[in-house]
């Protein structure tokens, strides 16, 4: 993008909602599958600006948010360790297992450290070759190639002192888990461009077939989404269920393959269970077996699996689209950024992050925050 300004335009944008308006004829369900576009949607009060019965609903596009808290559980393990080095980002520090969570581990003495990019764990196990460097490897599609091309380079250089926790999740799976539940209610859906660029469009053509979907690979700024809710619109009150893409500065139908071959070589599909939805058959990578030696499970052992916590906390449903932040009876009094009771709270991506930040107070409209 080479103007950032052009993208929210506040009379454009008013003019893709009387568009829009003029060709709603009856109520539709849409769901974005983006953290992104969900914080957009909420900051700029872009639901606001649609005509009465277009609804737009937040799917489980936070990748932290996602990740089982059994998953947590084993990282926190793993640097109880001394010779252990556990490398993550940032936002996983805070997203609570079912025993506390990464910031407190780190408190009581383990060795976590914050990284920008996976490689960086590589640079930590070169500078500390007699320590386990464990690199936490969580997140869609998007930052599957890069996780991928950290264990292809330490396997190149011979590292063997680095290892990789890998809880990846796919999003075409999670799609057909929403579509097949029985309270599902969606009729379209917003797709996340930034998935779209690594992976192209091709996956999400047999499930706009078999589910008569629309689905419209869209763009993370104002006109984007209104423009991929138009598309998505227009398809349905024509009877079409088409993939279409709104986002065609940065994705191509095929994607980026060469991402996509380095993905191949590193990871395999495997099941998948997600925080808040469950199991999901084919939804996550887990290492090939030309890479099973920097598995991190197979050095410190398995994750187990465990229960998720009941709480006041609804953030399950907000994942799955059900129901929104605001229609928790915890939100914004027992639940808060400062005291989160569940990830999609905690996350800078989660819908409730969000819907406290912008909507705590009056929404930033188009022209103020331009």
């Amino acid at each position: 993008m080479k103007f950032r300004d052009e993208y929210r335009d506040p009379v454009a944008a008013r003019g893709y909602a009387d568009a829009i308006a003029k060709i709603t004829t009856r109520p539709w369900t849409l769901m974005e599958l983006c953290g992104g576009q969900t914080h957009a949607i909420v900051r700029y009060g872009i639901d606001e600006l649609l005509p009465d019965g277009v609804t737009l609903v937040h799917g489980p596009g936070c990748p932290v948010c996602v990740t089982p808290a059994e998953y947590i559980d084993k990282a926190i393990e793993i640097v109880a360790r001394p010779e252990a080095i556990l490398c993550s980002f940032g936002d996983m520090l805070r997203v609570a297992g079912t025993g506390g969570d990464l910031l407190a581990a780190k408190s009581r003495g383990g060795d976590v450290r914050v990284v920008y990019s996976p490689l960086d764990a590589l640079t930590i196990a070169r500078a500390n070759p007699d320590r386990e460097v464990i690199f936490f490897a969580v997140g869609f599609e998007t930052t599957a190639p890069a996780n991928a091309m950290a264990a292809y380079q330490a396997k190149r250089e011979g590292l063997t002192n680095v290892s990789l926790l890998v809880s990846h999740v796919l999003v075409p799976p999670a799609m057909r888990t929403i579509l097949d539940g029985p309270t599902n209610r969606i009729q379209g859906f917003l797709a996340a461009g930034h998935v779209c660029t690594v992976m192209g469009f091709e996956e999400y053509y047999p499930i706009a077939a078999q589910y008569h979907v629309p689905i419209v690979v869209t763009g993370f700024e104002p006109l984007d989404i209104l423009e991929g809710v138009y598309m998505t619109i227009r398809q349905l009150e024509e009877g079409r269920a088409e993939v279409e893409n709104q986002y065609s500065r940065s994705v191509t139908r095929a994607g980026n393959r060469t991402a996509q071959t380095i993905i191949g070589e590193v990871f395999r599909v495997t099941p998948r269970r997600w925080r808040g939805i469950g199991d999901i058959a084919e939804s996550g990578l887990g290492l090939s077996d030309a890479y099973a030696g920097f598995d991190a499970e197979r050095r410190f052992g398995p994750v187990s699996s465990g229960a998720e916590a009941i709480t006041e906390c609804i953030s399950g449903l907000v994942l799955r689209g059900e129901k929104k932040p605001p229609e928790c009876p915890a939100f914004g009094t027992h639940c808060t950024p400062e005291r989160p009771l569940g990830v999609t709270m905690v996350s800078s991506e989660g819908a409730c992050a969000a819907y406290y930040r912008y909507r705590g107070r009056k929404a930033v409209s188009l022209e103020a925050a331009s």
